[in-house]
């Protein structure tokens, strides 16, 4: 029988980055329900070369807690609402959140300028897209790369560019800083609200940053 994406995923998690934890939202379906089954299951974890983090539940453990990075004071405050309605349980290597929205919708939510993509309605339909093209979507290789001339990141740090990208800044390795992840998130919450919905050709301040 073929393993689901999602099994796939957890198959290769390397974790679990927190003592183990019963967590439950209360539902009895959709994607936060399948959000607290996994996380019960691996308490918090990394995938293709630390490209994809998927946060852990508890007071205990590597990198951001689940609950903790969701409160509005952690970095939502710094969106000025655009960030509300999401939950986020994971990230990549450059801080694109990934998030449920609404309590309905698995998304991935750019940090510079507050865009969500929805991947689905179920974190199997995340897993599948993450797999689909992990070079791209889960940062697999420059991840690796990175780490390798760099040395690995703690699992409470993110990557921002010093040059955003939606300043046309690259992916060149020099183009990054190494910044805690929570720094990382209010550092781009003044950007996003300029970039928000802006006309094209309007002028930002990235001054913020």
């Amino acid at each position: 029988m073929t393993q689901s994406a999602l099994e796939q995923l957890l198959g290769r998690a390397r974790g679990p980055m927190g003592p183990s934890a019963e967590l439950d939202f209360g539902v009895a379906g959709g994607p936060l329900a399948e959000l607290g089954a996994m996380v019960s299951r691996v308490n918090g974890f990394f995938l293709f070369n630390a490209g994809v983090q998927v946060f852990r539940a508890g007071e205990e453990g590597l990198g951001p807690d689940l609950l903790g990075w969701n409160e509005e004071n952690t970095w939502k405050d710094t969106y000025d609402g655009l960030a509300d309605g999401l939950f986020c349980f994971g990230q990549d290597i450059f801080g694109n959140q990934f998030a449920i929205m609404d309590g309905a919708e698995v998304v991935v939510f750019d940090p510079e300028t507050a865009e969500v993509e929805v991947l689905g309605t179920s974190l199997e339909e995340w897993a599948q897209w993450l797999l689909a093209d992990p070079e791209v979507n889960a940062a697999a290789n420059f991840a690796y790369a990175f780490q390798q001339q760099n040395g690995a990141l703690e699992p409470d740090q993110r990557l921002v560019p010093l040059q955003f990208f939606v300043a046309g800044g690259g992916y060149e390795f020099d183009n990054f800083a190494v910044r805690d992840a929570v720094t990382a998130m209010r550092i781009r919450g003044p950007i996003a609200q300029q970039v928000y919905n802006l006309p094209d050709g309007a002028s930002i301040d990235l001054s913020a940053g």
